[in-house]
């Protein structure tokens, strides 16, 4: 489930058509970082899943123009290369919360993106006759390649992080369901058995209050949260939702930690 906008309709002519693979799926695959079922996402024309399939991995590609059937299934490794840099920040989020849902517990995600980008925003493409839009992106991910012209990042579930942090919403349980992710917030499972299917949206940031975050974070809650309601809908068919903003912790928990609380209402 990804978001294109009407302001940005000409992403997919930025597409390149290669001969040979890209520099990132040869990095990954000389560290030996490609595992499992895979997943190109954005795969434009195919290069690389067609070298990855020839070389022995199950690789799905999925492509919102060229390729738009939407990959089913989870994936152990979900590549995305030079797809953020030509997408809208919201069509970015939207784009990081896919990848997360289709990730397997434990596998990875790797994103490629452009370092040689010198001006954000739209320019005209004389070969496309059509104007694309391109920007630089930084990802608060684990860098794992760099050089003067891309940067590579490795995603994982946030729950499946280890970290140095006693707040039960800034180091979740691995054993917590995580429904979806942007780059600074999430939402998961609440592992209570006695809420049934309460779900939680939680600011990565650690936080008392929400008014405590900048701008750009109470946008991704919000959209996180229409994003699990939209998700529930579909599978359960709820009548409605009551979604609590809450400041503080669970009772029992220590610390403090802002978050939302989406319970599904359902009648009859």
């Amino acid at each position: 489930m990804i978001f294109q906008s009407p302001k940005n309709p000409n992403s997919h002519q930025t597409v390149k058509e290669r001969i040979k693979p890209s520099l990132p799926v040869k990095v990954l695959l000389e560290r030996n970082l490609i595992q499992g079922r895979v997943l190109d996402f954005g795969c434009g024309l195919g290069m690389d899943l067609k070298h990855l399939n020839k070389i022995g991995f199950e690789t799905i590609g999925y492509d919102p123009y060229y390729q738009p059937e939407y990959p089913k299934g989870k994936f152990d490794t979900i590549i995305c290369f030079y797809v953020l840099n030509v997408l809208l920040p919201i069509e970015q989020s939207h784009v990081l919360m896919a990848i997360s849902e289709l990730l397997k517990p434990g596998g990875r995600a790797f994103y490629a993106v452009r370092r040689d980008v010198r001006r954000n925003g739209f320019r005209y493409n004389p070969k496309r006759e059509c104007n694309v839009y391109q920007c630089n992106v930084t990802l608060n991910f684990k860098s794992i390649f760099r050089t003067k012209y891309c940067e590579m990042y490795e995603y994982q579930h946030f729950n499946q992080i280890k970290k140095n942090n006693e707040c039960v919403f800034c180091n979740p349980s691995p054993e917590q369901k995580l429904i979806t992710e942007t780059a600074t917030a999430y939402s998961i499972f609440n592992l209570r058995p006695d809420l049934g299917r309460e779900m939680l949206v939680v600011p990565k940031r650690h936080c008392d209050n929400f008014s405590e975050l900048s701008e750009k974070g109470r946008t991704a809650c919000k959209m996180i949260v229409n994003r699990v309601k939209k998700y529930y809908s579909e599978k359960f068919q709820p009548v409605k939702f009551n979604v609590e903003i809450l400041d503080g912790s669970e009772p029992g928990e220590s610390g403090k930690h802002a978050y939302i609380r989406i319970v599904p209402i359902r009648q009859g």
